[in-house]
């Protein structure tokens, strides 16, 4: 098929999801914003910022975790990290599960986020696609009571669990439906627990997928979507029936490769590169081999050059150029 020409991100992106040929090889990094995440100007500022230096064929917002849980009294700060995440420094106790209620989504911290969408939406980027992160109602639920403590309480006190997750499921499609008002491309669905290394298959299916299903028709509105799966050892299999376009793990550090993916699903493949042995520590050289053996294992088609998870905020400006550049002059 004859390469056409796009004029535009979007083009790119619409051209890719129609599965056409792209006169560019679509890349797309993402990074979190500490303490500019705080405040939804400067979010967007900052995020605004990012694109315009880099020039990506998509723009992720990335809120810090705790967005869509902050009202329920959960506290945390950023003690420099590097990957720009945030420290929980304060969790529900079972007993207070019971206490959850609906949240509003345009007050606190979740009008916050649509705030920030607003001015990014409101800004000259307007041919450039923008996906809003949402993180699954089991991942929410691990950052209300503790990571540390997220298995034990499933196992011990399941009626409480789904209880809870029944209201963030409801206070997560609330906001889900005021994003789609302002007219986002997609959301970034991130799914924290679907590997054997946070629990097991059984578990995952009963609540974490269960629930996530719950938001399916909210995700089918839009026509750009990524579904995130994060960790070691993933259940791949089990979500290829998101209703997401696009597919991002690590795969530069666990199974599936991009090669074993692309032979089981059609559809697009988001990532090939290490983020911290390649975009952080690596050079030049490494950053062009790794993209070049990604576009050997998938071709040039159903892929967006990326990493697996979130660029970490020490990552080298001149590694993030190079990649951008050596990506879209590839043949």
């Amino acid at each position: 098929m004859a390469r056409i020409k796009s004029n535009s991100h979007r083009e790119r992106i619409e051209s890719l999801l129609a599965g056409d040929s792209v006169d560019q090889q679509p890349i797309a990094f993402w990074r979190h914003f500490p303490l500019d995440d705080q405040s939804p100007e400067r979010l967007a500022m900052a995020t605004i910022n990012f694109q315009q230096t880099f020039d990506f064929d998509l723009i992720k917002v990335s809120p810090s975790s705790s967005f869509c849980i902050r009202d329920w009294g959960i506290e945390d700060k950023w003690t420099g990290n590097t990957e720009g995440t945030r420290d929980y420094l304060s969790s529900l106790s079972v007993d207070r599960l019971s206490h959850l209620t609906i949240q509003d989504p345009n007050t606190g911290g979740l009008g916050d986020i649509l705030k920030a969408i607003s001015i990014i939406a409101d800004s000259q980027l307007e041919e450039t696609p923008i996906i809003q992160t949402i993180f699954s109602p089991l991942s929410q639920l691990k950052n209300i009571l503790g990571k540390q403590n997220l298995n034990q309480v499933i196992r011990h006190y399941p009626i409480q669990v789904n209880n809870a997750l029944e209201i963030i499921s409801e206070s997560t499609a609330n906001f889900m439906k005021a994003c789609l008002k302002l007219n986002i491309d997609g959301f970034f669905f991130a799914v924290q627990h679907a590997n054997s290394d946070a629990m097991s298959f059984d578990e995952f299916q009963s609540f974490g997928k269960h629930f996530d299903e719950r938001l399916f028709p909210l995700i089918e509105k839009t026509k750009l979507n990524m579904l995130h799966i994060h960790g070691s050892h993933i259940y791949f299999e089990t979500m290829l029936d998101y209703p997401c376009q696009i597919l991002n793990w690590h795969d530069r550090d666990t199974s599936p490769s991009l090669s074993s993916a692309a032979q089981i699903t059609n559809k697009i493949l988001c990532g090939g590169i290490s983020r911290l042995q390649t975009m952080v520590r690596g050079e030049e050289d490494q950053i062009s081999r790794q993209i070049s053996d990604a576009f050997e294992q998938v071709g040039n088609k159903n892929f967006i050059v990326g990493t697996g998870c979130v660029l970490p905020i020490i990552t080298p400006f001149g590694n993030i150029q190079f990649a951008v550049n050596f990506a879209r002059s590839y043949k």
